[in-house]
């Protein structure tokens, strides 16, 4: 069930999205992220729709594996739809049956939000898709580097977001594994009153727990053993290299931005 959650995998490959510099990536996500909220007509939703979906086909990543990637979100994003249909009470009556109404601004404010929601959960995503959690790590701990004159813990952050990112996947592979064997000793998380299935999750959330801390604990003494000390002094195996293609990608991405903020004018 929740093996086919893509938030935080990776996928080798050699794509042109794999060989950019990860400090470019994580520059175009975070500022995406960001402008995504800008949007307000058609044109500048369907610019962004067309910019994720370039994205994807440029990192050689089935469309259809990332989708089914991200069923579990999609309960989510239909239910910000359905919220926006209910409490959105602007323009045009267009369903008016017993007490549910719904207005045409409802579905043009439910779609617009639903659609930002999945744009955002598509990038996000794919950047993890592309980007090993080291090269992840190397780029966050490079962005940063200025926060290391005041004294911040500029390696120990990166390595705390990369080792989260790692353990995501895992983390949900022992979730359905625990959830099976629980299901397999009679526990019923699907059926029944909402306060017994509740009461049903903590013998899954029991073990969940005392499995995370016990590979924090694994993972803290195998640091030690190797002689982790944090940043100082460390070399990289991999250095940054910033090139051609990482500065066309950077200048297209501005222009889109200059294009989006002209569109939605």
């Amino acid at each position: 069930m929740n093996n086919a959650l893509i938030i935080g995998q990776y996928v080798p490959g050699n794509s042109f999205i794999h060989r950019l510099d990860p400090r470019t990536k994580i520059t175009v996500v975070f500022f995406f992220v960001i402008v995504v909220f800008f949007a307000n007509n058609v044109a500048s939703y369907s610019l962004l729709t067309a910019f994720s979906l370039l994205c994807v086909l440029n990192s050689r990543v089935p469309l259809k594996f990332i989708l089914k990637g991200l069923l579990p979100v999609w309960f989510l994003i239909i239910f910000t739809f359905i919220l926006h249909l209910i409490i959105t009470n602007e323009g045009e009556l267009w369903l008016d049956w017993g007490f549910i109404h719904i207005y045409s601004g409802g579905v043009i404010q439910g779609f617009a939000i639903s659609l930002r929601f999945f744009l955002l959960i598509l990038t996000t995503s794919l950047l993890t898709l592309t980007t090993t959690p080291i090269e992840i790590t190397d780029a966050m701990e490079e962005m940063l580097h200025p926060l290391k004159k005041v004294k911040f813990p500029v390696h120990e952050l990166a390595l705390m977001m990369s080792i989260s990112l790692r353990f995501i996947p895992t983390l949900m592979q022992e979730t359905d594994k625990i959830s099976r064997a629980q299901a397999a000793r009679g526990v019923d998380f699907r059926t029944g009153p909402v306060k017994d299935r509740v009461m049903a999750v903590i013998p899954l959330l029991v073990p969940l727990f005392v499995s995370a801390f016990k590979r924090a604990e694994d993972l803290a003494m195998a640091m030690e053993a190797r002689g982790y000390q944090g940043g100082e002094g460390r070399t990289k195996l991999r250095e940054l290299h910033v090139g051609t293609k990482d500065i066309l990608v950077l200048i297209g991405f501005v222009l889109m931005l200059a294009a989006l903020f002209i569109l939605r004018q």
